[in-house]
């Protein structure tokens, strides 16, 4: 059912902070209904002899899937849609690697994105661990600093894949490109595509295929955000911009922004200037944002079809966002889902069966979740929660959507309603 209703405001990005998923039928027979009535929690058993710190998942042709971990191994893992997951089993298919935060599988390879380099993997003697490994591209710089992550998309429609490169020790750009977004062409040419990206925490598309990036607070960056990539986009931190000067690709470097403005003034001023599709509001809705995922499977993950899906390391969540494109720019919404999670959540999938993989680590980050590493998969009841299932920005107010049929008159008074805005200063450390 839509309702609409007038506000007093509007702003670019629009926060609507709910509670957890719940149900007008359970609270109507007195019962105080959990997360686990709508989306079931599984976790997958791990070997005490693996240390299982996830940065990326994908599911390979023959149903297994591929984990990449912050420890530089690769591990297949079979019948991990089992439940219970008895039957879990892993092989370790490669190590040595650099800490790796992005994997994808395509025509008998893996592409896996490591700290420095985009790395393919094969196995060409059929033992099933890969014995071919392949330099796609190195386009980027490696200064040692322990700061300089990089984190791998899944391929786009032209079969480039995305590679954003978190800034020197999050804050300074000592080695070439950090703090931008490059993508590595079939052919393994890097090409600069973005400037001004502070700590990324994940990468991803929506159902259209737009990119998108995770954003982390500090400097220049109030809050955690979710952040739209089009080629030539300037995304907010200028420290990186120095690099304009290795390549033409982009043109001249945006005009630095003026510390102390605000988002929206310096988005008027600065034309390259793309600001976040979503501000997270700080410790309600997450403190660390990181992986990015999509539900395009059709209805399988419950009511939320073609909504992007945010997770938060620190808190071990899940959020949800809904997106739309308003004159050339997405905004949305952004929604709690679900919570609890054994570990801060990093490397994260939607499987075609409907289900969502969520593996994460705390090592040198911390995160609400105790344990140290975990791999969990997430299924939908078949429950539907009541909940707010879309809302949509209009130029007197909000028109909301809810995933189960409302009272007109009760849902129609805006007295119904508790607003709060958030505003964040733009500003240098």
């Amino acid at each position: 059912m839509n309702i609409r209703f007038k506000a007093t405001w509007i702003v670019l990005a629009v926060f609507a902070v709910v509670g957890p998923l719940c149900s007008r039928d359970a609270a109507a027979q007195g019962k105080t209904p959990t997360e686990d009535d709508y989306y079931k929690m599984i976790t997958l058993p791990i070997p005490e002899s693996i240390v299982l710190e996830v940065g990326g998942i994908d599911k390979l042709p023959d149903g297994r899937l591929a984990v990449c971990t912050r420890r530089g191994e690769v591990y297949f893992l079979s019948n991990a849609f089992s439940d219970p997951p008895d039957r879990l089993q892993y092989k370790l298919f490669a190590s040595g690697l650099h800490e790796t935060l992005g994997i994808v599988y395509r025509d008998g390879w893996l592409y896996v994105t490591q700290r420095g380099e985009m790395t393919r993997l094969k196995d060409e003697d059929g033992d099933e661990r890969a014995d071919l490994f392949e330099t796609v591209s190195d386009g980027w710089g490696l200064s040692g600093d322990y700061h300089e992550y990089a984190f791998g998309s899944r391929f786009d429609k032209d079969g480039n894949l995305w590679v954003v490169l978190c800034l020197t020790g999050s804050f300074t750009s000592d080695a070439k490109y950090r703090g931008w977004c490059l993508r590595i062409t079939p052919e393994g040419k890097a090409v600069p595509t973005c400037s001004g990206i502070r700590s990324p925490g994940g990468i991803g598309m929506d159902s259209k295929g737009r990119m998108y990036y995770t954003d982390n607070q500090g400097p220049w960056n109030g809050t955690c955000s979710l952040k739209h990539m089009v080629p030539g986009d300037f995304l907010g931190h200028p420290i990186g911009n120095k690099w304009y000067s290795l390549s033409g690709a982009l043109g001249p470097p945006p005009e630095e922004p003026r510390s102390g403005s605000r988002f929206m003034a310096e988005a008027k001023r600065i034309p390259q200037y793309r600001p976040p599709a979503i501000y997270f509001p700080y410790k309600k809705m997450g403190q660390s944002a990181s992986g990015i995922v999509c539900d395009t499977t059709g209805g399988k993950f419950g009511p939320f079809q073609e909504q992007v899906f945010v997770g938060d390391q620190t808190l071990s969540t899940v959020m949800r966002c809904y997106l739309e494109e308003v004159k050339g720019h997405v905004q949305g919404a952004c929604f709690p889902f679900r919570e609890n999670f054994d570990c801060g959540a990093v490397g994260m999938m939607m499987a075609d069966d409907g289900s969502m993989f969520v593996g994460g680590t705390n090592r040198g980050w911390g995160s609400r979740g105790t344990k140290p590493y975990s791999l969990q998969r997430l299924v939908w009841t078949g429950k539907t929660p009541f909940e707010i299932q879309e809302m949509r920005a209009k130029k007197d107010g909000f028109e909301l959507t809810f995933t189960q049929p409302v009272d007109p008159a009760a849902a129609g008074n805006v007295t119904s309603y508790k607003l709060h805005t958030y505003t964040y200063i733009y500003q240098a450390p």
